[in-house]
């Protein structure tokens, strides 16, 4: 494909409806999962109303620190997926590719650490249904909030496999000089999904690790 080209599907009659229906498509699609991640979140403040001494007691059983890193790794990771999106739109290829690396290295920073989580909650036996021992008035109670917390956590991590997945194919195809000023769309439509899973993680992060740490 000659540089400065644009591709154009044949279902559609011109760019600018091809633009149109990519941003809308996935603006629906970030809609369902905000209905998706939404139905979590309701659970979640209604069984911390209901629970709020076992669900600050869950809350300490987590590690702030690795939540705080991880935190600002996603930050960052926004940061390298918006440069990849402009390196982009200026035909910059070495850039582009320096981006998306960074990103997937970003991402994966991110999963490592939530994996060390993971299995520091099962050394601890605090993982529900499967490896539990922790005794107390409010035992009961912080198994919840470990249940959300893995569940909420958990399907995060999924969409983070999924973006590197996908960030993995446009780092091939940049690196192939796929896209240019004229052609990026898929760039900056990927954009938006990244941005909404960090988006994501910053309502996990206070709502999981901060709870009454001011006490």
């Amino acid at each position: 494909m000659p540089e400065g080209t644009a591709i154009l599907a044949h279902q559609f009659d011109d760019l600018k409806q091809q633009h149109e229906a990519d941003t809308l498509g996935m603006w629906v699609f970030l809609g369902t999962e905000v209905l998706f991640f939404g139905g979590l979140f309701t659970a979640y403040t209604i069984f911390r109303m209901l629970y709020p001494a076992g669900f600050a007691e869950g809350s300490l059983e987590l590690d702030v620190l690795i939540g705080t890193i991880n935190t600002m790794v996603l930050l960052g990771s926004s940061f390298t997926m918006a440069m990849a999106v402009h390196s982009a739109g200026t035909s910059n290829r070495r850039l582009l590719v320096f981006f998306l690396a960074a990103t997937i290295v970003l991402g994966t920073v991110f999963l490592g650490f939530k994996s060390y989580e993971y299995t520091h909650k099962w050394h601890e036996h605090l993982v529900p249904g499967l490896n539990f021992s922790l005794q107390g008035e409010h035992a009961p109670q912080v198994q919840l909030f470990l249940v959300l917390y893995f569940v909420m956590t958990g399907l995060h991590a999924i969409h983070m496999i999924i973006g590197i997945g996908a960030l993995t194919i446009l780092l091939t195809l940049s690196y192939r000089g796929r896209f240019h000023a004229a052609h990026y769309r898929p760039i900056e439509i990927f954009g938006l999904y990244w941005h909404f899973v960090d988006i994501v993680w910053i309502f996990l992060f206070p709502l999981l690790y901060l709870v009454n740490r001011h006490h």
